[in-house]
């Protein structure tokens, strides 16, 4: 998965395509991006490919709300972790965390990248990242997660997520354009134009 989504974001990179504004209103900034959705969809290598590029710096929430070992963080502390990185000038946040941290990106973010492929895609990247788990960490995993623990949640996460992940949530972040920068990413060709939007603000910047 991480090899095929960096093939095509190095292809996409090559790339240059000049966009529209939206309306009379110029394109919203590209500093405060927020990366969440279903688990096991490619956010953090996503994440990793969008930070590498704009230097943005990446901070992955499961690095922020457990700790090595996989054990939460008390709440608290993970609140102040957050707030932290909210008052930084540019920030990168993979994951959702709470609902109450959740909103608060999106009241922050100038750009949103909602991750929803198609479920069952979703369900064989959980099984494949397990397999993998004894050869290769998984992006951005703290060290020693429960790989079994993680992995049952995951797949409650996305049964339960069904009625989070819902077509009213879809149309939900959408909205918040053309105030923001909204993607949704459902394919590698929506990873492809996300990443030539990219190339176009760095162009520009």
């Amino acid at each position: 998965m991480a090899s095929r989504l960096n093939k095509l974001v190095h292809q996409a990179t090559e790339k240059t395509i000049t966009l529209a504004s939206i309306g009379d209103s110029p394109r919203p900034s590209m500093r405060k991006i927020a990366v969440f959705g279903k688990p096991a969809g490619g956010k953090s290598t996503l994440s990793k490919a969008i930070a590498r590029r704009t230097n943005i710096p990446l901070h992955p929430l499961d690095l922020i709300e457990y700790e090595v070992g996989g054990s939460k963080v008390p709440e608290s502390v993970y609140l102040e972790r957050h707030a932290a990185i909210l008052r930084q000038d540019c920030w990168l946040i993979e994951g959702f965390g709470t609902l109450t941290t959740f909103r608060q990106r999106l009241a922050e973010a100038d750009t949103l990248i909602y991750v929803d492929r198609p479920m069952w895609q979703h369900c064989w990247w959980v099984a494949k990242r397990f397999v993998l788990s004894p050869f290769r960490k998984p992006e951005g995993w703290p060290d020693g997660s429960p790989m079994v623990r993680s992995t049952v949640t995951s797949w409650w996460n996305l049964y339960r997520g069904k009625k989070i992940w819902t077509c009213e949530f879809r149309k939900k972040i959408e909205s918040y354009a053309p105030q923001k920068n909204v993607y949704v990413i459902s394919s590698d060709r929506d990873v492809a134009r996300l990443m030539n939007d990219i190339e176009d603000f760095m162009q520009v910047e």
